[in-house]
């Protein structure tokens, strides 16, 4: 991720995140409202220093069904605190006393029958308090947070969409080439996508650096809250204005099949850092994907922040499908805590079955 082009120049501080795991504190906003009544248990859950699949597996124990009959919207980071959804399918069975699961890592914050399953994706977006500690250069910072509040940051999926040490790309670009098989579909699925968002960032961070958020003959433009868009062949005053207001959005390419979205001038600045991922879109493509979008820039909602000495607390929305990683890289140059430790401890148990073989 520290390749990719920063928007507001690389950060001159650094800082810690993640120290403690209260540091990252993640809240899903649901769409609806669970009906009350149906065979689907949502649930309300908060977990402490757990990730999303090891707690289904302890719902689907729990409640006697299969793992597949519990469902989840999106999938939250283990080294966090995090308030989340889950459905569990349980047709015509008593109602579990679910506040038995309650520990000190996990905790049921409410509970209510749905009528519907709960889809992956099936989010407004997510409330975050992040803390950073041991910030060595605090105006740098809250110059930063002015300028992030005004225009947003480019619209990066962030490193856990990539896996420990870029694991899912490696093992998506395998497996587009032929040289891996991978039959789980929950795998497969999430290699495709970090391959895909590569190639999102890399056209994101090339845009960026040669020509900021300006706009481009033949861009593909979203509206904004929508996944609706269309082409700007030339960009007029009623163009610019909507833009300016925010009614529109700029974007880049979640690649696939079919004809590029852009065209003319847009569409060559989008393929030129393309030319040597050839692979990776083929492989896209022969993988059933289809040409879609995704804003170029990502604006926090709701921001506001406040510093004790060398300690920030910043909070912010976003939308589904972001990543708050990728506003806080334009903060600060951050190390995540709990990441240095965990390739410390795997770096130690390398080196002991090296000196056992």
């Amino acid at each position: 991720m520290k390749e990719l082009h920063y928007l507001f120049g690389k950060p001159i501080s650094q800082a810690d995140l993640r120290t403690y795991n209260s540091d990252f504190i993640v809240k899903e906003i649901l769409p609806f409202t669970p009906t009350g009544e149906g065979e689907h248990h949502m649930l309300h859950v908060r977990k402490n220093g757990m990730n999303t699949v090891y707690v289904a597996e302890i719902l689907a124990k729990f409640a006697k069904v299969h793992p597949k009959e519990v469902t989840f919207a999106g999938q939250k980071d283990k080294n966090a605190i995090t308030e989340q959804w889950f459905g569990i399918r349980i047709p015509g069975k008593e109602t579990p006393e679910w506040t038995q699961l309650n520990d000190d890592k996990l905790t049921i914050l409410s509970s209510s029958r749905h009528s519907k399953k709960l889809r992956i994706g099936a989010l407004l977006g997510n409330r975050f308090v992040l803390t950073l500690r041991n910030i060595n250069d605090t105006a740098d910072v809250e110059s930063r947070l002015q300028q992030i509040a005004k225009l947003g940051v480019p619209n990066y999926f962030g490193e856990q969409r990539f896996g420990h040490d870029g694991k899912n790309l490696i093992l998506g670009r395998q497996m587009l080439s032929g040289g891996r098989n991978i039959k789980d579909r929950h795998k497969r699925s999430m290699y495709l996508s970090a391959v895909r968002s590569n190639v999102f960032n890399q056209v994101v961070s090339f845009r960026l650096a040669n020509h900021q958020a300006d706009t481009v003959a033949g861009d593909c433009v979203m509206l904004a809250g929508s996944k609706s868009y269309f082409t700007a062949e030339v960009w007029d005053e009623v163009l610019n204005n909507r833009l300016a207001e925010k009614d529109i959005q700029l974007s880049a390419p979640l690649w696939g099949r079919g004809t590029p979205l852009a065209q003319g001038e847009a569409l060559a600045l989008e393929l030129t850092p393309l030319a040597e991922l050839s692979a990776d879109l083929q492989g896209l493509e022969e993988a059933g994907l289809s040409q879609e979008r995704r804003p170029l820039l990502l604006e926090p909602q709701g921001m506001k922040w406040q510093f004790d000495a060398d300690t920030l607390t910043v909070e912010f929305v976003l939308p589904a499908g972001s990543y708050a990683t990728s506003v806080l890289r334009e903060l600060a140059d951050y190390q995540d805590v709990q990441e240095s430790q965990r390739k410390v401890m795997v770096a130690e148990q390398q080196a002991q079955k090296n000196e056992e073989c």
